[in-house]
């Protein structure tokens, strides 16, 4: 029979513990006192795991789960990823005051809302989930398509064509290609009344396990509300918000958004 290496039996009691709790995280005292680990150990295991991207801290006092390699390695369940971004998107919304809901393709070359966070007070624009967005919605479509491959994009337009929603609505071409290029440098797109004259929205992918946009983000408000003043502001925390739940899902950010 072969000898049993402690350390290594400690790595594989950590995970099992930490795939228990996952989503939610688990702090180094709950690990050093249920698994009764001297606590040098614990932390030199955690900073090993760690460094492989098996485990990954959220913070000394938020506490361990489990990290993005090793969710690439496993899975992650539809489920699961959608309790994630649920989570994500309801902490987002407090801090925006906008509704932010998430889109995924709908096959036929729409997008479709698979959940949504809002704060229920005032008049406000807002979504539904199971609600359908057209091909050419500008912010939906420019987040989507942006990181896809060459000549992707030009089928899909070629197919379905690209709709002039409002005066302010970018269908040329090469405007719309240029827009995706800004919107790959950013890391969100911006629509500033190109799908309704009274609304403005942002958008921010999510990447899955091969480094393709899975999901997107996308906050709504009057366009009164988000402003070239504030849409810059709001894209950079919707950006934040993508790449946090990239991670949680175990997903990879192209080098296109991390160079």
């Amino acid at each position: 029979m072969a000898n049993i290496v402690p350390a290594v039996a400690s790595s594989v009691r950590i995970i099992e513990r930490l795939s228990a709790e996952w989503p939610d995280p688990v702090s180094p005292r709950v690990l050093v006192d249920e698994l009764d680990l001297n606590r040098s150990t614990c932390y030199n295991i955690l900073a090993t795991l760690q460094s492989a991207g098996w485990v990954r801290s959220l913070g000394a006092r938020a506490g361990w789960t489990l990290g993005p390699k090793l969710l690439t390695l496993t899975g992650v369940t539809d489920d699961m990823a959608l309790g994630i971004v649920r989570e994500e998107i309801e902490r987002l919304t407090r801090r925006l005051g906008f509704v932010v809901f998430v889109a995924e393709p709908d096959g036929s070359g729409g997008y479709v809302v698979v959940a949504r966070a809002e704060q229920r007070r005032g008049v406000r624009v807002t979504v539904g989930v199971g609600e359908y967005f057209q091909f050419s919605a500008p912010a939906l479509m420019y987040a989507f398509h942006a990181w896809q491959e060459p000549g992707v994009f030009e089928q899909a337009e070629k197919r379905i064509g690209i709709k002039a929603f409002t005066p302010h609505t970018i269908t040329d071409h090469d405007a719309v290609l240029a827009e995706m290029k800004q919107t790959r440098e950013r890391g969100y797109s911006l629509s500033l009344q190109q799908y309704d004259l009274a609304q403005s929205g942002v958008a921010a992918p999510v990447f899955d396990h091969h480094g393709k946009v899975s999901r997107v983000l996308c906050t709504l408000a009057f366009s009164s509300e988000l402003t070239q003043d504030n849409m810059e502001a709001t894209g950079e925390l919707l950006a934040e918000c993508g790449m946090r739940i990239t991670e949680r899902i175990g997903g990879r950010v192209p080098d296109s958004v991390t160079a």
